[in-house]
């Protein structure tokens, strides 16, 4: 089976070295600026083309910021260096800054204008946009067929507009993932259901959170426990994940509070909805009925999941990597516990998958198959259908716990600066066994979600929008926890919630973002 290279090196590679980048100023206009097609490619000292891996026929070097992490700490004898040499003819001179200081790093140097060519990891490119101090990429995306091929095929581009700043273009490369993967749910135990009557595996395919309070009410009954649930992040992975089957905005994925209502087109602030009236309803039922620790909110991660790994609750908010360490780590103190990823449930809105975003962090420079998995023949083989099989001495991602080597720590493949991105198949072959059924069951059964447009504002709007957001959304917060618990009466004291919202400015700020809209939603290809 022949490898898919996805050229994201050359983004970098071209934009440096076609001048975009030399003296750190934005491009303008269709086409990069300075550059003219060239008559004959030939001519040029690199090659490139569709399924082509770019490289330069003469050695070259780029600056490049890299975050380095502390579980996987640099290595200038890593082999992915070499690697990417063999393959591009391309090294890197490295700015080394700890992942801690990465982001105060970059940006100190960005607005100072002496960043090094490459910034390989970006979250958050807007701050910078206006600086002049970064390229606006989608100007040369011209000159990369490989990338260009990848948009193309996996339908990418309303994907892209989510990184359109007020000029139509976006300035940082992202990783392309083909689907959305299925981030974060609730790990259970599965031998305490089954024993209550609830066959989860049943249930999962399209139950709403009423459903899993139902269950909930089962566990409790059958344990006689003080709570089913003590939960970990404060909260704020649960109450993420089921705001989107209402169709509202909570916890880590708050934002700010709007929804696009796609029949009238234009935005709502969904956060004073009745829907979002429905949705803390829904979670101060489970307050009130003793299902969920009260403590779920305040605690720190590590309480959360003691209680869980001493028997005392039987579900908990986690990622596949959390669930991952429990299973190697032996974390449970009950031998025969089962655990068990559920799909997350739906809700009035559908039973829609959370995680809707195909876009990872910024990478600026190679971010193809070889990042991620290794050297083939070296690090990993491929079996008879094409299947990543990891040297059984080399340990990721929870694949052979029992190995020697990791491919991040001693190899510097897999890491959090080059590691995101890929085909179905990529992404898959990193995972175990487990985390795959985990993901084929969240495409099985939930639906995807429409993108909603970006609110393409401008650098005098952003700020406006951004005094009112902050105290607005702060105030949305608390009043959500505060309905949970029931120190805000839902009934009686919401009229009054809905009233401060508006006098902290929800109003005004749709009235805002319904404006930009309708002045950029041409660029959109909306009408």
């Amino acid at each position: 089976m022949k490898r898919k290279i996805f050229a994201l090196t050359m983004a970098a590679v071209m934009a440096v070295s076609l001048g975009a980048c030399g003296g750190g100023g934005s491009t303008s206009g269709s086409s990069a600026a300075g550059y003219e097609d060239p008559e004959d490619l030939s001519e040029l000292d690199y090659t490139f083309g569709e399924d082509t891996t770019f490289y330069s026929e003469e050695p070259v070097s780029y600056s490049l910021l890299y975050s380095d992490h502390e579980n996987y700490p640099y290595k200038e004898d890593w082999r992915l260096w070499s690697a990417i040499e063999e393959k591009t003819n391309v090294t890197f001179d490295i700015s080394l800054v700890s992942r801690v200081d990465y982001d105060d790093k970059m940006s100190v140097t960005i607005n100072a204008g002496d960043a090094p060519y490459i910034i390989s990891k970006a979250y958050d490119e807007t701050p910078y946009v206006d600086s002049g101090q970064i390229v606006a990429i989608s100007d040369w995306v011209q000159y990369m067929p490989n990338y260009m091929k990848v948009v193309e095929e996996w339908g990418m581009e309303d994907d892209l507009k989510q990184l359109y700043q007020s000029d139509g273009k976006y300035y940082k490369l992202p990783g392309m993932w083909k689907s959305a993967a299925g981030g974060y749910s609730m790990v259970i135990r599965k031998d305490v259901f089954d024993a209550a009557g609830v066959d989860v595996t049943e249930l999962e395919k399209n139950w709403t959170w009423d459903d899993f309070i139902d269950a909930l009410i089962k566990v409790k009954e059958y344990t006689g426990a003080d709570y089913v649930w003590s939960d970990q992040f404060q909260g704020q992975s649960a109450i993420s994940i089921s705001a989107v089957q209402y169709g509202v905005t909570a916890g880590w994925g708050v934002g700010n509070g709007t929804a696009f209502d796609w029949d009238n087109s234009e935005f709502t602030f969904a956060d004073s909805s009745d829907s979002y009236k429905d949705f803390v309803t829904m979670w101060h039922r489970m307050y009130e009925e003793g299902l969920l620790d009260p403590e779920s909110f305040t605690q720190d991660n590590e309480q959360g999941a003691a209680k869980f790994y001493r028997g005392e609750t039987y579900v908990l908010s986690a990622n596949y990597q959390n669930v991952a360490d429990m299973i190697s780590a032996n974390r449970m103190q009950d031998p025969n516990a089962e655990l068990y990823f559920v799909v997350y449930p739906g809700g009035p809105k559908g039973h829609l998958q959370v995680e809707s975003s195909r876009l990872e962090n910024g990478l600026m420079i190679s971010q193809n198959a070889l990042d991620e998995l290794g050297v083939e023949g070296e690090t990993y083989e491929l079996d008879d259908e094409g299947n990543v099989v990891l040297n059984s001495d080399i340990y990721y991602n929870g694949i052979n716990p029992d190995a020697t080597k990791q491919l991040n720590v001693d190899y510097g493949f897999g890491g959090g600066v080059f590691a995101y991105g890929g085909s179905d198949w990529l992404r898959f072959s990193k995972f175990t066994d487990g985390e795959r059924d985990w993901n084929e069951r969240i495409y099985a059964n939930t639906e995807p979600r429409e993108l909603d447009p970006p609110i393409m504002a401008d650098e005098m709007q952003k700020e406006e929008m951004n005094l009112i957001q902050t105290p607005l959304i702060d105030y949305v917060n608390a009043s959500c926890l505060q309905f949970i618990s029931g120190d805000m009466d839902i009934e009686a004291d919401w009229d009054e919630y809905v009233s401060q919202c508006e006098s902290k400015g929800s109003t005004e700020y749709i009235d805002m973002a319904n404006e930009i809209f309708q002045d950029t939603k041409d660029i959109l290809g909306m009408e």
